[in-house]
């Protein structure tokens, strides 16, 4: 599967940390990490887009 990964080492760091917290506990709901995420790694509305897209379409098994 390949993905495209942004550009942004911010939101680099927040793919890493969403998916660490997704594999702590897989059950928790994404909306309120990525929430968190853009405060922590200080992102965009464009990047919290891209986020919650990048999520779902891994959750799904698309690409």
């Amino acid at each position: 599967m390949t993905t495209i990964m942004p550009e942004g080492e911010e939101v680099q760091k927040a793919i890493k940390w969403i998916s660490h917290n997704l594999e702590e506990n897989p059950n928790q709901s994404l909306i309120p990490l990525v929430e968190k995420a853009v405060f922590k790694f200080d992102l965009s509305p464009k990047d919290s887009e891209f986020l919650m897209t990048f999520f779902r379409k891994r959750k799904s098994g698309g690409q």
